[in-house]
C-alpha cells in the first residue's frame, strides 16, 4: 500500500513537472515570431554594393518569389537551382509580363552552400537571385519565415533545396490560387481582368501534397516508420484539426496577403512550422487547397527517427501556446 502511494505521488509530481515545463517553454517562445533580426540588405557579389531589402508589407515588385531554405546543401542545391531557373527563364521568354526572383536562405551552413548560392547570384544577377545569410542554424521554419518576409512577389512559393518536387508543378498551385482568389474577390462574378483585382491582396494558400503516394509508401517502408507516420498524423489532427492530409510537403504557395498574416505570426522554427501554418490559416479563415504534386525521394534528407520527438515537442508547445493565449495572434498584418 505504501509502495502504491509513493508511486502515485511520484507520478503526480512527474505529470505536474511536465505540465510546468511545457507552459514555461511555450511562454519563452511567445515572441519567437520576431526574434531573428539579420541586416535588411542583399549584397550584389559583382559590384559588392548593398541592395535594399524589401519587406512583406511593401507592395509587390515581382509576380512570383521562390523561397528556398538551405542548410548544408552544397551538393543538392546546384541541380535544384539550375532546374528552377531554367524553368523560370523559359516561362519569362514565353510571357514578358512574368517576373520572378529566387530567394535562398542559408541557415547557418557549415559547408559550401553560401559559395554555391552566390555563384548563382553572379550568374543570374541580384535582381533574379538573392541570398539571406542567417549566420547560424535556426531551423527550416525560421529560414522560410525570413525569406517570406523579405520577398517581392505577388505569389510566394516555398520549396526544398533538394528538388524533390518538380518546379513546374507550381503551375498547379498557381492556377488553384488564381481560381480561389477570383471567387473570394467577387463571389464568382469577377475575373482577373477586373482593374481592381490584385491577387496579392486576397489571402489564399495552396499546399502541395504527397497524400496520393501514401499507399505506395506504406507498402515499401519499414513497419515502425509507418507506425510513427500514422502516429504523427494523429497528433497533427489533434493539434491543427482536420482538412489537410499532408502537412509536411515542402512545396507551398501563398498570396502576398496570406504570407503577410501567416509569417508575421508563425513561431515554430523547425519541422512543425508547417502544422502551425495550417492552424493559422484556419484562424484567419484563409482558404487552403491541397494539390497533388510529383515527388521523388532524394538522398540526403535531414529528417530521421530522432526528428520525431522534436516534432511532437513542437506540436505540444504550439497547442499549449495558442490554446492558453500565450501565443497571441496579431491581426494587424
Amino acid at each position: 500500500m505504501e509502495y502504491m502511494c509513493l508511486l502515485i505521488t511520484f507520478s503526480l509530481i512527474a505529470v505536474l513537472g511536465f505540465v510546468f515545463v511545457v507552459i514555461f517553454e511555450a511562454y519563452k517562445r511567445r515572441n519567437n515570431h520576431k526574434h531573428v533580426e539579420v541586416p535588411a540588405i542583399f549584397e550584389d557579389p559583382n559590384s559588392l554594393k548593398q541592395v535594399p531589402c524589401p519587406h512583406i508589407v511593401d507592395p509587390a515588385a515581382k509576380y512570383i518569389s521562390l523561397i528556398i531554405p538551405a542548410f548544408n546543401e552544397e551538393h543538392r542545391l546546384p541541380g535544384a537551382l539550375e532546374e528552377t531557373l531554367n524553368y523560370l527563364q523559359q516561362r519569362a521568354l514565353k510571357d514578358p509580363s512574368f517576373s520572378y526572383e529566387v530567394v535562398i536562405i542559408d541557415d547557418g551552413s557549415a559547408d559550401g552552400t553560401k559559395r554555391v548560392a552566390f555563384e548563382f547570384v553572379r550568374k543570374y544577377t541580384v535582381d533574379k537571385v538573392r541570398v539571406i545569410l542567417l549566420g547560424r542554424n535556426y531551423g527550416k521554419g525560421e529560414a522560410i519565415r525570413k525569406g517570406m518576409l523579405h520577398s517581392r512577389g505577388e505569389l510566394l512559393l516555398m520549396l526544398d533545396a533538394d528538388g524533390a518536387t518538380k518546379v513546374s508543378d507550381l503551375e498547379k498551385l498557381e492556377n488553384q490560387i488564381q481560381a480561389v482568389a477570383r471567387k473570394e474577390f467577387h463571389h464568382e462574378d469577377s475575373s482577373s481582368s477586373d482593374p481592381s483585382f490584385r491577387i496579392s491582396d486576397i489571402p489564399v494558400a495552396a499546399f502541395g501534397s504527397r497524400a496520393h503516394l501514401e499507399e505506395k509508401a506504406l507498402a515499401t517502408r519499414k513497419w515502425y516508420r509507418n507506425f510513427l507516420m500514422k502516429g504523427f498524423h494523429l497528433v497533427v489532427l489533434l493539434a491543427a484539426g482536420p482538412g489537410i492530409r499532408d502537412t509536411q510537403c515542402g512545396f507551398k504557395m501563398f498570396t502576398r496577403a496570406a504570407a503577410r498574416k501567416l509569417f508575421s505570426n508563425v513561431r515554430l522554427k523547425r519541422w512543425c512550422f508547417d502544422v502551425e501554418l495550417v492552424y493559422l490559416c484556419k484562424w484567419f479563415h484563409i482558404p487552403i487547397s491541397e494539390i497533388s504534386v510529383n515527388w521523388s525521394e532524394i538522398p540526403g534528407s535531414k529528417v530521421n527517427l530522432l526528428s520525431i520527438p522534436n516534432m511532437l515537442w513542437e506540436l505540444v508547445l504550439m497547442s499549449v501556446g495558442y490554446r492558453t493565449g500565450t501565443w497571441r495572434i496579431s491581426n494587424s498584418a
